[in-house]
């Protein structure tokens, strides 16, 4: 049973996605024309080309990510971090400029720049926390403390 309280934060949760004008359709949209972008870029499509063989059921899987993401709808069910922790020689380079596609690809199928930064947002909140954890994977705690004291 889910707790009133989840039901009510994910309810929020839509209508701000909702009052933003980000639909499903608007969702399907972005994954499509993202991960189209992915396919052809230079540094990201080998890596997703290796690890990816059936795309459609990967779209699929990125819209019902994308959809809990942004209008919380629950679907999604899995660990990415994993599935990145998999990637060998993944750095902060890569997400970077998985992130620039995706800024780039927001405007041309969002409605309006509130939209976009709401997308943005999310976006570069879980590219920083699968890079912390493949980070601390990789490193260990220790050495990614350092790292945070040396900034």
């Amino acid at each position: 049973m889910t707790h009133p309280h989840t039901i009510a934060a994910r309810e929020d949760k839509a209508a701000q996605a909702a009052a933003l004008g980000i639909t499903e359709t608007r969702i399907s949209d972005l994954v499509e024309s993202f991960y189209e972008k992915i396919r052809s870029d230079a540094l990201l499509g080998p890596i997703f080309d290796e690890k990816i063989t059936n795309w459609p059921p990967h779209l699929a899987r990125m819209k019902d990510f994308w959809a809990s993401i942004a209008i919380e709808s629950g679907r999604f069910r899995g660990n990415p971090m994993v599935k990145h922790l998999a990637i060998p020689g993944i750095e902060r380079a890569h997400f970077d400029h998985w992130l620039a596609l995706f800024d780039e690809t927001l405007p041309d199928v969002m409605p309006n720049a509130a939209a976009c930064q709401f997308l943005s947002e999310r976006a570069e909140r879980i590219a920083d926390s699968l890079m912390t954890g493949i980070a601390i994977h990789r490193d260990g705690l220790p050495k990614i403390a350092q790292k945070e004291g040396d900034k």
